[in-house]
């Protein structure tokens, strides 16, 4: 996989109003009166996802255990939600202590206004480079060009959830080129079944998850650099070309218009329950497929599993990166800026971070499907029992060998959402690739002359 090359993004604000970034909140970072510091914590909580309930446990509950002089006041939010909060905490001055963020995209307020502390110094000091992947302690990877997170896994927002069991009944296998999947569609119309599920309900869900993709397999690895350079336009060929070939697989029945009505949420039902032969979605979504180890049940049962694999997107003719998929660094947990350095809320701060992006939790998540791409290396996944849909997800990596930008770590929110909007429209009808590209470019050039 090539090293991952993270620019840019300022979001978009959620709320109506207008933020005020400056100062915030003074912290003495010193303990309370009852001698035990206090952190105020915002959580990324899918309480709808396997395990949901033994994350607390194991995670939270374990930490308070070992740490009884630091006192967690945890706020769980998710989706829109979580981000409309961080949103309106940055604007008012008034942000946890430590929170869940991305390294750019959704994430971008918190590190282009450095709301976030700095963390290189204290994994210097920890010599965390011994136990990290160099790329996850690298500055530039991050949308600020500082360490405003310590990631807990890499991100591959391009996978192909491959149904065994309805290829099988249709006798066919998986295709190799664009070519064999399209003569699929009808064979596989014929039997009930869709070809591609996809929650396009959603207008980020198509960008980040297949055109981003095809973004970089079209234009190649370094197509956001240069249109951000100047040195390409939204217009040119090959962007115009991914948009082509976008509703290429819309004309081709590959992608039904009727996705434009599914959400993730009923999406993952549909792949479980053989309603169609391929599922678009981010690697780690096998978490939601695997064994709740609260209920014990799964949406696709250990022995089902063997039936359904992993893979990227076939070979489209007349490209040059089909090896390839859309890569971005992932998640992770930050700290509040304003808190002190040397103070004790920094250190209960760190402590709390090492934990939630450390070798213990990243293995419990590798376990129950929270993650699928580990930051540190010191965990040996082949000892960990993983269930064999979860062990082929670790393993999904070997399907390519190219890294492209995710289009919404890539560029400003002014940029992509239109490229979100566009692609809905072209899935819908009511756009062409060619329109969808110059609304873009006009967007970029907007955004462009406010720098």
């Amino acid at each position: 996989m090539k090293a991952l090359k993270i620019s840019l993004i300022v979001a978009l604000f959620a709320l109506c109003f207008t933020p005020v970034f400056a100062g915030g909140k003074k912290d003495t970072g010193a303990a309370s009166s009852d001698g035990k510091v206090h952190l105020r914590v915002l959580n990324y909580y899918d309480m709808t996802s396997p395990n949901a309930v033994a994350e607390i446990e194991e995670i939270w509950d374990a930490f308070a255990k070992a740490n009884p002089d630091i006192v967690i006041e945890r706020e769980d939010l998710f989706g829109e939600p979580f981000h409309q909060k961080t949103e309106a905490y940055a604007a008012a001055g008034d942000l946890p202590d430590v929170l869940y963020a991305w390294p750019a995209g959704r994430s971008s307020t918190l590190h282009t206004n450095h709301l976030l502390k700095d963390l290189s110094a204290l994994t210097k000091k920890d010599n965390l480079a011994a136990a990290y992947r160099a790329d996850v302690l690298d500055p530039k990877n991050q949308f600020a060009q500082y360490l405003g997170i310590l990631p807990r896994t890499l991100s591959v927002t391009h996978a192909v959830f491959v149904n065994g069991e309805v290829l099988k009944d249709a006798g066919l296998t998986v295709p190799k080129t664009y070519a064999e999947l399209k003569a699929q569609v009808p064979v596989l119309k014929a039997k009930g079944y869709e070809t591609f599920l996809m929650a396009n309900s959603e207008p980020w869900v198509p960008q980040s998850f297949i055109f981003s993709m095809l973004a970089g397999r079209f234009g190649g690895a370094d197509w956001s650099e240069r249109i951000l350079s100047g040195r390409a336009k939204f217009t040119d060929p090959e962007f115009v070309q991914a948009l082509t070939f976008f509703k290429t697989l819309v004309d081709d029945g590959v992608i039904a218009k009727t996705s434009l009505a599914d959400s993730r949420g009923d999406i993952i039902g549909k792949f479980a329950n053989n309603k169609g032969a391929y599922y678009i979605e981010g690697e780690w979504r096998v978490g939601n497929f695997i064994t709740n180890k609260s209920t014990g049940e799964a949406l696709i049962s250990v022995a089902r599993q063997p039936n359904f694999s992993v893979t990227v997107f076939p070979e489209i003719p007349g490209v040059k990166f089909n090896r390839s998929s859309s890569v971005t660094m992932g998640t992770g947990w930050g700290m509040n800026a304003n808190i002190p350095d040397g103070s004790a809320k920094e250190a209960a701060a760190w402590k709390l971070i090492k934990w939630l992006s450390g070798t213990e939790v990243q293995t419990y998540l590798l376990k129950t499907g929270g993650i699928v791409t580990p930051t540190v290396n010191t965990i040996n996944i082949a000892s960990l029992g993983l269930e064999p849909l979860m062990l082929k997800t670790t393993q999904f990596g070997k399907e390519f060998d190219t890294s492209t930008v995710v289009i919404d770590s890539a560029f400003h929110s002014d940029v992509y959402n239109p490229i979100n909007d566009g692609l809905q429209n072209i899935v819908a009808g009511s756009a062409t690739p060619q329109q969808t590209a110059e609304r873009v470019q006009r967007a970029f050039e907007t955004w462009k002359s406010q720098q």
